[in-house]
C-alpha cells in the first residue's frame, strides 16, 4: 500500500511539476540509476533545475547485498538457489529518503555535457539481520534454511555526496553517471550508478 501512494504522490508531483516547467522554461525530470559498489541496489529522484543554474532533488535510494553476519555453514536450502533475489535469504540493507540541492556546470558549449554537483540530507533506514540460531534438521528440513534471525532496524540521518554526469541526449531523455557516497552513524555506502533521464531537461 505504501508503494502505490509513494507511486500516486510521484505521478501527481511530475503532472504539476512539468506544467510548471514549461511555463517558465526551467528543467525538471526524473531520474532512475542501478547503483554498483559496496552495496547495490537503485536510486529513483525527482529534479528541478531553476535558470539552468541551481538543482533540487528528491528522492529514494535502496542498496543492500549479502548479510556480513550470515553463518558460514548457512543453508538457503532449494529456495534460496530458485528463487534469488526473491528469496527470503537474509540481507544487510541501506534505506535513504533523500533531499539534495547543487549546481548544474556545463562541461560544454551545446550543453550536451553536464555536472549536476549536488550535496543533501537523507534519513536512513539501516536494517541488518541479527540474532541468528541454529535451527534443528528436522525443524529446517532439505528446503528451507537451516538459521533463523530477526531484523534489527536503525534510523540516522544520512550526509549523501553525489556528483551526476549528465547527458541530455534529447529535450526530454538522456543518461546518467553518478558516484555517491551515503555516510551515516551506522554504515557507509560508496559505489557509483548509471541511469537515465526523462522529463524536460532543457
Amino acid at each position: 500500500m505504501k508503494k502505490v501512494l509513494l507511486l500516486l504522490v510521484f505521478v501527481l508531483l511530475v503532472n504539476m511539476a512539468s506544467a510548471q516547467s514549461q511555463k517558465n522554461k526551467n528543467a525538471f525530470y526524473a531520474t532512475g540509476a542501478f547503483n554498483l559498489g559496496n552495496y547495490y541496489g537503485v536510486d529513483i529522484n525527482l529534479n528541478y533545475v531553476l535558470k539552468d543554474k541551481y538543482t533540487f532533488k528528491v528522492g529514494y535510494t535502496g542498496n543492500l547485498r549479502v548479510a556480513k553476519s550470515k553463518p558460514e555453514d548457512y543453508l538457503g536450502g532449494l529456495e534460496g538457489v530458485f528463487l534469488l533475489l526473491g528469496t527470503k535469504d537474509p540481507f544487510d540493507q541501506i534505506i535513504n529518503y533523500r533531499f539534495d540541492i547543487g549546481r548544474i556546470y556545463n562541461l560544454n558549449e551545446s550543453g550536451t555535457i553536464r555536472l549536476n554537483a549536488s550535496i543533501g540530507l537523507g534519513y536512513a533506514t539501516v536494517r541488518e539481520p541479527a540474532n541468528w540460531k541454529k535451527r534443528s534438521t528436522l525443524a529446517s528440513g532439505f528446503l528451507d534454511r537451516n538459521y533463523s534471525w530477526k531484523y534489527q532496524d536503525n534510523h540516522s540521518f544520512s550526509l549523501i555526496i553525489n556528483p551526476k554526469i549528465e547527458f541530455p541526449i534529447t529535450d526530454v531523455w538522456g543518461i546518467t553517471i553518478s558516484p555517491m557516497v551515503q555516510i551515516n552513524k551506522y554504515r557507509t555506502y560508496f559505489g557509483i550508478g548509471m541511469g537515465t533521464m526523462l522529463g524536460f531537461l532543457k
